[in-house]
């Protein structure tokens, strides 16, 4: 889409490197998470001039500024953006660029490039990779290559519509170490309209008689429906319909709510279910672990066409915008629904039984976990790891509003957690963020310490030690008859380790000391804080994640 001519800002001599920031922040990306190195140099100039409007973040690794970005989009739902060089930056950063794509997180990767002349020419320049554009187009949604100034207004302007159209996902734009600093006039270029496809009103009105006819009707929500809470809440209202949410589907609907579920009671439900509406979700877990028969039929929301036939075709399948599709189907479906006998009591009595089971399974990681939510104000957010108080969070822990809870999705990669979660904490500086990590996770990208000390980033950081990888040992001790390997950790003193950095840091050895360390951290608003948290092994959550099926034969 060509600016209007009548109105269009007149054109001004920019270097490709100006002309890509402005572009960002008039699309309302105004941090950038970012290392910098020889091949952005015009890039850092440009930072350095827009330095009043636009924030550089610089992390100690090309990871540590991805995964940054990535908890920043998480966080707020925005579009944020990170820059580190060719090669070996791009390819350091490339795990968190996956997870973005996993998470359909709208995250903005600039990447450097060799000399545009010589790309592809295999010369061995500084950084050169083989067929780096290719690689890249593997982890994103949208892929271009910025190759004269006047061209970077619009390649910002759809690299920002791809993120928010259709499946979101992260996009990247490469530039060349010769183009970013070339200076040419540039019109700059409106946002784009986010495409969205047109409702298909006989696919709601199918979808609508379904759900109205249903007797024991189930919502599943993934990371697609944190944008539709109050519509999620409605439907669940109407249908009285428990809605399972696990991992990125956590908080869509208030876990107070007694029709608000997770895994395990989700999983029963799944067995007496006659119709599932599912939003923004693979269900993967449904389709391949808990099973399928001919007695239950499925209605699937989802942005992508492609997603709802994957892996079982659906009764009916609305493609679109999870808040959108959904408000349409609650204007429609009054006409198809009587009202209900309230499921409440029923959904109470459940709760509370699988409470206690839970509760006599894993009762020490709850006993952590209680203590972090009496502390974490209602709107504060939690970032889980690969660990075993990530693993019990996803199945206990309470999480009141959208965004609140982020969770890796089907990545799951050890060590995403702390940097994630500073990204997530620099976005959202209003409300304290937690990161739960296991002594292990959390080394992977300890060295940002030091960026959350450079930027006064307020992250309470806790790190349950064990001195191990203790999922990995206990599947050695309990699978391959205790033979353990690559498993035990040598570690730092933890609150020694966050001190030499100048940050502030504890040690709590119960529960309520970790109230009381939380309660300094939160009141601590100018920098973070690690808590570190002594523990011995826990005991598994694993068979209240890994289920057998509950009806039929899981779906092929």
């Amino acid at each position: 889409m060509k600016p209007n001519k009548k109105t269009a800002a007149p054109a001004a001599s920019m270097t490709a490197a100006e002309a890509t920031v402005d572009a960002m922040l008039a699309h309302g990306i105004g941090t950038l998470y970012a290392l910098p190195g020889v091949q952005n140099d015009h890039l850092f100039e440009a930072l350095f001039k827009y330095g009043d409007r636009m924030r550089t973040v610089h992390t100690r690794h090309e990871q540590g500024a991805a995964y940054m970005a990535l908890g920043a989009a998480l966080a707020t739902g925005k579009p944020a953006a990170y820059a580190v060089v060719p090669g070996p930056g791009l390819l350091n950063s490339s795990a968190a660029l996956l997870t973005a794509y996993s998470m359909n997180a709208p995250v903005l990767a600039l990447i450097g490039e060799i000399p545009d002349a010589d790309i592809g020419r295999h010369l061995g320049h500084l950084h050169e990779i083989r067929d780096q554009a290719g690689i890249i187009k593997r982890l994103v949604d949208f892929s271009t290559l910025i190759r004269k100034p006047e061209h970077a207004p619009r390649l910002v302007a759809e690299a920002v519509r791809s993120m928010a159209s259709g499946r979101p996902g992260p996009a990247s734009l490469q530039c060349a170490i010769n183009v970013w600093g070339k200076s040419a006039p540039v019109t700059p270029h409106a946002p784009l309209p986010v495409r969205q496809p047109k409702l298909d009103e006989t696919a709601i009105r199918k979808a609508a008689k379904l759900l109205g006819a249903a007797k024991n009707p189930m919502i599943v929500c993934g990371g697609g429906a944190q944008g539709a809470s109050e519509e999620v809440a409605a439907l669940s209202a109407m249908l009285q319909a428990p809605v399972l949410g696990y991992r990125r589907g956590r908080g869509v609907l208030d876990s107070r709510d007694p029709f608000s579920v997770t895994l395990p009671l989700g999983r029963e439900l799944w067995g007496e279910a006659d119709v599932v509406l599912g939003v923004g979700s693979r269900m993967l877990i449904q389709f391949r672990q808990w099973g399928m028969d001919k007695d239950i039929k499925i209605v699937r929301v989802d942005a992508d066409a492609e997603e709802p036939g994957r892996l079982h075709k659906p009764a009916a399948a609305l493609i679109g915008d999870a808040k959108l599709v959904l408000r349409r189907l609650l204007e429609v479906l009054p006409a198809h629904s009587s009202k209900r006998a309230s499921r409440g009591p029923d959904m109470e009595s459940r709760q509370a039984a699988w409470g206690k089971r839970l509760g006599e399974a894993i009762g020490p990681q709850i006993g952590w976990l209680n203590a972090i939510r009496a502390e974490l104000p209602e709107d504060g957010i939690l970032v889980d790891e690969v660990t075993q108080m990530g693993f019990a969070a996803r199945l206990v822990f309470p999480v009141y509003k959208p965004r609140t809870f982020l969770s890796p999705g089907y990545q799951d990669n050890l060590g995403w957690g702390f940097a994630t979660a500073l990204g997530a904490q620099d976005a959202r500086r209003d409300v304290p963020v937690v990161s739960i990590s296991g002594d292990g996770g959390f080394m992977f990208t300890a060295n940002e310490m030091a960026t959350a000390v450079r930027h006064r980033i307020p992250l309470t950081a806790i790190v349950f030690n064990d001195g191990a990888f203790g999922n990995v040992r206990r599947i050695q001790e309990q699978s391959f008859g205790n033979r353990l390997i690559a498993s035990d950790l040598a570690n730092p003193d933890f609150v020694r380790f966050a001190e030499s950095f100048g940050a502030a840091s504890e040690r709590a050895r119960t529960p309520e000391e970790l109230r009381g360390a939380l309660r300094r951290a939160f009141a601590r608003r100018d920098g973070p804080t690690l808590i570190e948290v002594p523990v011995g092994p826990f005991p598994t959550p694993w068979p209240f994640i890994q289920m057998p099926p509950v009806r039929g034969i899981s779906s092929r």
